[in-house]
């Protein structure tokens, strides 16, 4: 079930949403879910440089190595 969600937008920023959401043809209650979600979608990914440098640094491997076992004994929490 959807919920409704009130925001408080300056003049400005209303303004700024409304034009961009009718440019890209959404309403915009719309467009302000769409640009959330993919901005939460970028946090929780990795580009192609940065996971090369993260497989690259081996204390940061041997880091989630050690990590991925004690997750698999159970031990520690999920943050």
């Amino acid at each position: 079930m959807s919920k409704t969600v009130t925001i408080r937008l300056s003049d400005g920023d209303y303004r700024t949403i409304s034009r961009v959401a009718k440019h890209e043809r959404r309403p915009i209650s719309n467009f302000i879910t769409h640009r959330v979600m993919a901005a939460i979608s970028d946090m929780n990914t990795v580009d192609d440089a940065e996971m090369k440098e993260i497989l690259s640094d081996e204390k940061v491997m041997k880091s989630i190595e050690r990590g991925h076992k004690q997750f698999a004994q159970g031990k520690g929490r999920f943050v």
